[in-house]
């Protein structure tokens, strides 16, 4: 019997048997003992996996050596939680082997506690829930003429790349998914993925632009969570999320979007010729679970993605690891980019507030949403000569005319339908057709919109229904901090969102409808016009962050201490995208049904980097995820298309919105240009022991920690963590002076860089050299000093520019605050 099987049962024999008292929850539990990715051997008769960091060699995991180790790691696994308790107590939901070691376990809190103490195990975490974080901007972005053609045009852009999509699924049928018009797409030998079947069509899920489709849901059975006649236990989304952010990034291009009998535009993924490849593990009802999220991932990198798209992240900081890059998902992600995987994840929408971020590691791109210069307006104008700004994509009433407008109140069927709420009209048969009919009818926006129980799409509905020729939601009083966003129906429709205009309505409507002294209308006279709001108004003020959009500073624990990585990294449109969705998709209430919806969020962003990465990385094959990550940062802009500094927009004092001028708090180093990504000049490479250098030098955290994660010694020349080679310097408490070192690669050819800097008046900045001139692939070092002058308590910015003789322009956002010690 081997030392690790006499330890369990010495274990056992301390603990005791006390196992079934509490709920049992799904737990993660990370074992001692190298993964696939990263095993140099060791272990008799088995060879070492791992490959080379620095090389392009990539494992090969079909090989004899990578599926025996990955076999005895689950083998262990599955001994020692046999030895630990008796069977039927537990329920192993998954093995981890490629990424991490460890398992997914259905337990007690009980018995959690005795893994703990159990050796070889590292550690265990309760699973913690996660959550999606949710056509016109290949044009906005430059893609059409500016990218496209340098790859063979739209028909070759992205081709070859495959994009993994951990999300809701996808909707196979979707003409942005279709290969019906497309050149034949060939078998893509790496991709070792394969395609589930549809159980209720028999027809699997892939056709050659979707070449892979697996779900991930054991967790979720497990927890009880799963409802498959509602979640489909099948790559099949439930949801939309999944089909819309797999379009974003690589949907066809020139796909009609079609609503209600009008066109909305065409719609196109970044990189329309890549491949796509789906893992499923966000669900309609709950979201998912850590569990099969981080399965998901692991599968996704097994496979052999080449670009990783995360519209997904945590509802909250896991409390359970001091820091934030070491909880079991970011962890996982560190070796998916060792694996050569570049990882796009959502920044999160808890913005405009400061350090909301879901997203904190330096080895990933986290990404910020913007709003890009396209906006949906429309009118109404009233009998009295007023007109009222709201939101509506809708056709307008007859040219010429004037409307009786009817209250929903004003028209019930019976006074005891009250109790339905029948103000926000989600209840046709509550209201009286024969006054309706005609006419406008004036609906109330009531709490049942915000929490999803009501929709504008049902108002349409309603309004239609009973004959109306169109409608108008007024918002009478609103919750701080509410989103409104303009919804595609098919008759006249308008949503005042501005209280003081509903009010301005009501107080219109109100002296213009007399009643008798039951309170009941005697004649209906007040009349309006409902303005045609389908074709969108092009701003220059663009982009801008985008109010949900969530901001930093980075954290680097779970107590909120600042981070010296600057997140997020890069801004990219997120705001009201138009995209494929599923017709039986339920997230979003105003969508259910449709083909296609617009929605917001930096679940929307992070595939449109997604996409141009995959641009960068069919024309640089060979380039890292950090090169790939260094090329978008530092060739992004922080300029608006009027030539002024970004704007972001911010809450005033009276929670309305307002805009104040962008920090890198709220864009990262900026919003991405594509062409100018594909053209870097310099690129700020970073690798595994890089991360682990970055990791060591992290305040706080334990050595034995990062050799458990890492299963190698600290090393510590990094000296501090702004020493990270980043494409970006953050020095989150910066006492009297300090110098960081950043190394730059060519890869363009022969150029002289000057290097400069700028920065606020509170802290000096000086850069060396002044200058250095750089041969295709060489390197070069460059310090940056930076001396507190004055200390203000917040947050200084300025920036660092190697400006090169040809045409390269590389540019570095320099962040820091400064102490008196």
């Amino acid at each position: 019997m081997g030392k690790m099987e006499i330890g369990i049962i010495i274990a056992i024999m301390l603990l005791g048997f006390s196992t079934h008292n509490g709920k049992a929850e799904i737990y993660m539990v990370m074992m001692e003992g190298e993964p696939v990715i990263s095993y140099k051997g060791g272990v008799i008769g088995f060879e070492a996996t791992a490959v080379d960091s620095d090389s392009d060699e990539k494992i090969d995991v079909t090989s004899e050596a990578v599926t025996s180790y990955a076999h005895h790691l689950e083998k262990r696994h599955d001994m020692l939680l046999g030895m630990l308790f008796d069977r039927g107590t537990y329920k192993k939901v998954y093995s981890y082997r490629h990424l991490i070691n460890g398992f997914a376990v259905h337990i007690t809190p009980e018995q959690a506690e005795i893994l703990r103490q159990a050796p070889g195990v590292k550690s265990v975490e309760r699973d913690w829930k996660v959550r999606r974080l949710t056509t016109h901007t290949p044009q906005f972005l430059g893609l059409p003429t500016g990218v496209w053609p340098t790859g063979g045009g739209f028909d070759k852009a992205g081709e070859d790349i495959i994009l993994g999509f951990v999300d809701s699924g996808i909707h196979p049928n979707h003409p942005s998914f279709s290969t019906h018009n497309t050149e034949p797409y060939g078998p893509v030998p790496k991709y070792r993925g394969k395609c589930e079947v549809n159980p209720d069509t028999k027809r699997d899920f892939c056709n050659g632009k979707i070449i892979g489709a697996q779900h991930f849901a054991e967790a979720a059975k497990a927890a009880g969570a799963f409802n498959p006649s509602i979640d489909f236990d099948s790559p099949l989304d439930g949801d939309g999320h999944g089909s819309h952010t797999a379009a974003i990034a690589a949907g066809n291009n020139g796909i009609p979007v079609r609503m209600h009998g009008f066109e909305f535009g065409r719609a196109s993924g970044m990189a329309p010729r890549a491949r796509i490849a789906v893992y499923k593990a966000l669900y309609r009802l709950f979201g998912g679970f850590v569990a099969d999220v981080v399965a998901a991932i692991d599968q996704a990198v097994h496979d052999g993605v080449d670009i990783l798209n995360l519209s997904v992240g945590p509802n909250s900081p896991p409390a359970t690891t001091k820091t934030t890059f070491l909880n079991p998902f970011d962890a996982t992600l560190l070796s998916a980019v060792k694996a050569g995987v570049f990882v796009a994840q959502a920044a999160g929408n808890g913005g405009p507030f400061p350090k909301t971020l879901l997203s904190f590691s330096p080895w990933i791109i986290s990404v910020a949403a913007a709003v890009d210069d396209r906006r949906y307006k429309n009118h109404l104008t009233l009998g009295n000569g007023k007109i009222l700004a709201g939101l509506g994509l809708s056709p307008a009433t007859l040219a010429n005319r004037t409307y009786t407008m009817v209250a929903a109140n004003d028209v019930l069927l019976d006074s005891s339908v009250v109790k339905y709420s029948p103000s926000d009209c989600q209840r046709p048969e509550v209201l009286n057709k024969n006054l309706v009919e005609g006419n406008i009818l004036l609906c109330g926006y009531s709490f049942n919109f915000v929490i999803g129980t009501a929709s504008i799409k049902k108002v349409s509905e309603t309004a239609r229904s009973l004959g109306a020729i169109g409608f108008v939601l007024a918002v009478e009083n609103v919750s701080p901090g509410t989103k409104f966003d303009p919804v595609p129906v098919g008759i006249p429709g308008i949503l005042i969102a501005d209280v003081s205009k509903s009010l301005e309505l009501i107080d219109y409507y109100n002296v213009s409808t007399p009643r008798d002294w039951t309170g009941r209308v005697k004649s209906f006279k007040a009349v309006g016009s409902i303005g045609d709001g389908l074709n969108p108004i092009l701003h220059k003020s663009a982009p801008q962050v985008a109010l949900f959009s969530s901001r930093g500073p980075n954290i680097r624990d779970y107590s909120f201490e600042d981070a010296d990585i600057l997140k997020p990294d890069i801004l990219a449109p997120g705001s009201l995208i138009w995209a494929a969705w599923a017709p039986n998709g339920t997230d979003e209430a105003n969508y259910v049904g449709e083909e296609f919806a617009m929605v917001s969020g930096t679940s929307m962003a992070a595939p449109h980097i997604a996409g141009i990465a995959a641009l960068v990385k069919q024309k640089h094959p060979h380039w890292s995820p950090a090169a790939i990550k260094s090329a978008l940062m530092t060739t992004s802009t922080t300029i608006d298309r009027a030539e002024r500094p970004l704007q972001a927009q911010q809450y005033s004092g009276s929670e309305t919105m307002t805009f104040v001028q962008a920090t890198p708090f709220d864009y990262g180093s900026g919003h991405v240009n594509p062409r100018a990504a594909l053209d870097p000049g310099l690129v700020f490479d970073a690798g595994y022991e890089d991360y682990l250098g970055f990791l060591c030098t992290v305040p706080g955290v334990d050595a034995n920690e990062i050799r458990k994660f890492s299963h190698s010694p600290c090393n510590y020349t990094l000296g501090r963590p702004s020493n990270l080679n980043s494409p970006s310097i953050t020095i989150s408490h910066l006492v009297g002076t300090q110098t960081v070192t950043r190394t730059v690669t060519n890869v363009a050819e022969e150029e002289t860089y000057v290097i400069t800097a700028r920065m606020a008046p509170e802290i000096a900045i000086e850069t060396s050299p002044p200058a250095m001139t750089l041969r295709p692939g060489a390197s070069g070092k460059f310090t940056v000093t930076l001396t507190v002058r004055s200390v203000t308590g917040s947050y200084s910015f300025g920036e660092v520019l190697l400006k090169g003789s040809r045409r390269h322009k590389v540019r570095v956002p320099v962040v820091a605050m400064g102490y008196n010690r």
